[in-house]
Order: C-alpha cells, then structure tokens, then sequence
C-alpha cells in the first residue's frame, strides 16, 4: 500500500506541481441531531418539524481553495428556501460559533479562523492541530478519485456545538438517584466528549497535504471525512481555474488564541443563562 502512495505521489507531483496551481474542492457538510431531548420523546412529525427548521444550520457547503502550503476555507452563501423559517434565533445564535474564514498555512503550522461573536469580530490565531493518523489498508473511489483511509483521535474544542450532547441517565453529580423535577436540568445539562474518532479519505492523486477545516496532514487532499455525527463530503473539485484566488490570512478582528477565544464565549455564555435565569435582572449588559 506504502508503495503504491509513493508512486501516485510521484507522479501527480510531475503532472500537478509542474505548474503554479491552485484548486478548489467544494464540500457538503450534514450534521445529525439527537432529537430526544431529556426523557422526553418527540413524535415524528415534531422531530420532522424540527429538522426542517434547523437544515439551514446542519446542511451547508464550503469551498476549500487551496495551493501547496495554504488554504482558506469558506461556507458557501446560500438563501432559505421558501417557507423554512430560515432557523431564526437559533440559527444567528449558532452562526456565533462557526468559522467565517479558516486560513491555514502548513508550513508554518498555523491557523487563523475570523469569527463575529454576538457582535464582535474576533480573529483566532494558533497552532495547528496535528492528529495522528492511522493509515487502513482501506480503498474506495469519491468520484473519480482514488482515495485511502485513515483514522485519528481527535480532542474535541468544547465549544464545537456540532458534539454536544445532553448528559443521560438518572445519577446527580454525587451519584444518588434524581428523585424530584428539582434536579431535572442536571440530568439535561449539556457536555462535549473529550475526544471523538475521526474517519477520513484522502487521494493521493492530489498530493497537497489539504482538507476542509481544522484536517491536513495525509500525503493527499482530504476528500471525505467523518466526525462525531457531522460527515463533510467532497462533490466538486477545479484544478488550475483560469481565475485564481489571492490566499491572505485573515486580518479583521481582535487577536487572540483559541483558549482566549473559548474563555470569552464561556463567560458570555454564563451570562447569558444568568439572565434567563432572572438572576441578573435590572443588571446592565457587559461588555466583552
């Protein structure tokens, strides 16, 4: 298997990096959802209901535009159809945590990701994180790409909403039984795993260490990738386009690095539940 990687890279970098190329890889991005809230079951025209307003935020495509040691990658702007509600207040909420702009630069080992956070533009600069990938003498093809598994453990960011989960069970924190509806938002508090497995498909016909998001690192470009219950998949790819892209780092925003980033939003995040808790009430808002 090492030795048929090894030829393909050999080739393709003959026919690929010749030139002064650049490409653009276009994924689907779909997130599953626990629709049982709690203890709670939800009828399939309610979980239906639920879906249908939530798809704007759990079906999006990006487009990965990327040349040999850089890459910015982007959501594809798209309108709601008609009728969706278009999510709403969950959906602005949401779009808080998510990345209008992931710059990588390999080399380097960087990463810059710009975020407007309730309001506040942020730019997050940090270390790349470098999983350890684990080669599977697996194959399979993404359209007409030849592609090789690998697989990885990766440390969940705590505040990747697309992992939280409610925590199960009917154990408070000491370990007693829950016995009263006093104790029912222990049992329905949300948690992030620690870590999760991530499944991925690179090709090494395009031999750019590349993916979408946070993922790089295999001796090919990442064409599918399976995380948790989010799954991105590649369905379009443009090799050399006439019209070429300028790749910059990202600039707008307050720096910090990511623990900067996720100590704000946690503190923000309190106090928001603080409010609807109507423990801060006749409180003035705070600032970031």
């Amino acid at each position: 298997m090492k030795t048929t990687i090894t030829l393909l890279l050999a080739f393709f970098s003959v026919t690929v990096f010749s030139q002064d190329f650049q490409g653009k890889a276009y994924y689907f991005s779909k997130t599953g959802v626990d629709m049982n809230f709690g203890n709670r079951q939800l009828s399939p025209e309610m979980q239906k209901q639920i879906a249908e307003r939530m798809k704007s935020m759990l079906e999006k495509t990006y487009i990965l535009t990327f040349d040999k040691s850089s890459s910015t990658y982007k959501e594809e702007e798209q309108l709601d159809a008609p009728g969706s509600g278009g999510g709403g207040r969950w959906r602005g909420m949401m779009s808080s945590f998510s990345s209008a702009n992931y710059y990588k630069e390999i080399k380097e080992g960087n990463y810059y990701d710009q975020r407007e956070f309730f309001g506040k533009n942020f730019l997050i600069k940090d270390t790349l994180p470098k999983l350890q990938w684990k080669m599977v003498n697996e194959t399979k093809k993404i359209g007409n790409y030849t592609c090789f598994k690998a697989t990885a453990m990766k440390k969940v960011d705590e505040l990747d909403w697309r992992n939280m989960r409610r925590r199960r069970g009917n154990r408070n924190r000491n370990g007693g039984e829950v016995k009263n509806d006093s104790v029912k938002k222990v049992t329905e508090e949300i948690e992030v795993p620690k870590e999760i497995e991530v499944v991925a498909w690179y090709s090494p016909e395009i031999p750019v260490s590349q993916g979408p998001g946070e993922y790089w690192g295999l001796p090919g470009l990442i064409l599918e990738v399976q995380s948790g219950r989010t799954t991105l998949l590649c369905s379009k790819i443009v090799m050399n386009s006439k019209e070429k892209e300028i790749l910059e780092k990202p600039s707008k925003g307050k720096e910090v690095s990511q623990q900067e980033f996720n100590d704000i939003a946690k503190q923000k995040m309190q106090e928001m539940r603080d409010q609807w808790g109507g423990r801060n009430r006749g409180g003035g808002r705070r600032g970031f």
